[in-house]
């Protein structure tokens, strides 16, 4: 006569469902949706947003933002103080369920509460900047500030990536910001450059670039040349 079984069938729902809860479970594949060099099925942490209105368009395009995580410098007061149009762009991604934080340092991204559990598998820095400047973009100041800033992001977003995760960091084309050395930094923590795209905001409807900081912060600027630079540590 066989034995009973070790383990009641509702012993073992219970533990498919704890399964599940962790994320261990393989569950249905979601509809993929994209926009330019982005996917809903991709886990992405976006850094910097200033109005969040970047983060807000890849937030429309995907229709649900489960899978973005969207974070300023900026107190939540200051941010929707300043910029006239980021409540709008917050209540985007918290409706489609995005995760929103505030005073995010982005060369502390490891230390993050937050983040320090969690892995992406694109982690983005648009147009970055160390902030206003007496002697202009040019001088000695700004460069060293702009390339401690850079290194000290991709040193910790590093620690953040998913095996084969990539780190996107768009910036102008040219001088000052060649003096930056995004690349030298980027090889000096194992990461090498895959691919840089030309990068043009009326790819992202509904994103405006802000200066970000100095006397006209909400102020919109222009581009110029820009590239999208994609970092992969495989």
């Amino acid at each position: 006569m066989m034995g009973q079984p070790p383990y009641s069938r509702t012993t073992i729902d219970e533990l498919l469902r704890l399964i599940e809860r962790a994320g261990l479970f393989e569950r249905q594949p979601m509809v993929e949706r994209k926009i330019m060099h982005y996917s809903s099925l991709q886990t992405i942490l976006l850094v910097g947003e200033g109005n969040f209105s970047f983060s807000s368009a890849l937030a429309t395009a995907f229709e649900s933002a489960e899978n973005i995580v969207a974070s300023s410098i900026d107190s939540e007061d200051k941010v929707l103080r300043v910029y006239n149009t980021a409540r709008s762009s917050i209540e985007n991604l918290e409706s489609r369920k995005a995760l929103v934080l505030y005073e995010v340092d982005a060369t502390r991204l490891h230390e993050i509460e937050e983040l320090s559990t969690r892995i992406f598998d694109r982690v983005v820095f648009n147009l970055p900047h160390a902030g206003y400047f007496p002697g202009g973009e040019c001088s000695k100041e700004a460069i060293k500030k702009n390339s401690e800033l850079l290194s000290m992001f991709l040193e910790s977003a590093t620690k953040l990536l998913s095996l084969d995760g990539e780190i996107h960091v768009t910036n102008k084309v040219g001088p000052p910001y060649k003096k930056w050395n995004l690349e030298g930094a980027a090889e000096n923590y194992g990461l090498y450059l895959k691919e840089s795209v030309s990068f043009q905001k009326a790819d992202y409807p509904g994103y405006m670039n802000k200066r970000g900081s100095g006397a006209k912060i909400n102020r919109t600027f222009r581009l110029g040349e820009c590239e999208t630079y994609m970092f992969s540590a495989v």
